[in-house]
């Protein structure tokens, strides 16, 4: 009782439908925007991530009716998590930031949960039918994510770029020739804004440092 108790608590803290459900509590949603560095950040997705997995067991262990409902939501949060770990770590690569523990987290942390995700599977529970779309959608993100967390890290990094830069070819393509020329005058703006931004000096025009 204690424990279907638990269950309902936990989905209350979600809207009904899928597209609006949050996949985060208020709670961790509050942990993630305190938590700015992106390793400690992956770690934080990991552990949200395990405790989706450690409710799916207790779900699958349980006989009550509906269950199938609350698996289905709780394979479909993890599956969310999993893409935003795979996204905080794109987003670091851009930045040139250093995530190197963050990934080897991922990919120690991954290699469990899609065991654990490949034997449920493998044990075909009754209701499956009712969640195995996702079931399979967490499965297939899992080894995705696994394989990114495996890449070489500055190949990974170069992947990044190519794509953001093929990305943003195809969308001038499809612009106007003055929706594109506002787009890129728009980028020489913040570019010289930046270059204004720089740390000031005291040095003069053309000084350069002296040499000891």
């Amino acid at each position: 009782m204690r424990f279907w108790v638990s269950v309902l608590i936990f989905a209350s803290l979600f809207t009904v439908t899928a597209q609006d459900r949050d996949f985060l509590t208020a709670d961790e949603a509050d942990q993630v925007r305190l938590t700015q560095e992106p390793n400690m950040r992956l770690k934080l997705y990991i552990k949200f991530a395990r405790q989706r997995l450690d409710l799916l067991r207790q779900l699958l262990e349980s006989e009550k009716a509906g269950r199938s409902a609350f698996i289905h939501d709780t394979i479909e949060d993890y599956t969310r998590i999993v893409e935003t770990m795979d996204t905080i770590s794109d987003d670091a690569l851009r930045r040139k930031l250093t995530i190197d523990e963050g990934v080897a987290a991922i990919a120690e942390s991954e290699t469990e949960m899609l065991k654990t995700l490949e034997a449920i599977e493998a044990s075909k529970p009754k209701d499956m039918a009712r969640y195995r779309f996702v079931l399979d959608e967490a499965i297939s993100a899992t080894r995705d994510s696994l394989e990114l967390a495996q890449q070489n890290i500055q190949q990974r990094a170069a992947a990044v770029q190519q794509r953001d830069l093929k990305e943003k070819q195809e969308l001038e393509e499809m612009m106007q020739p003055k929706d594109l020329e506002a787009k890129r005058a728009a980028e020489r703006k913040a570019q010289q804004e930046q270059k204004k931004n720089k740390a000031p000096t005291l040095r003069r025009k053309g000084e350069t440092v002296p040499k000891r």
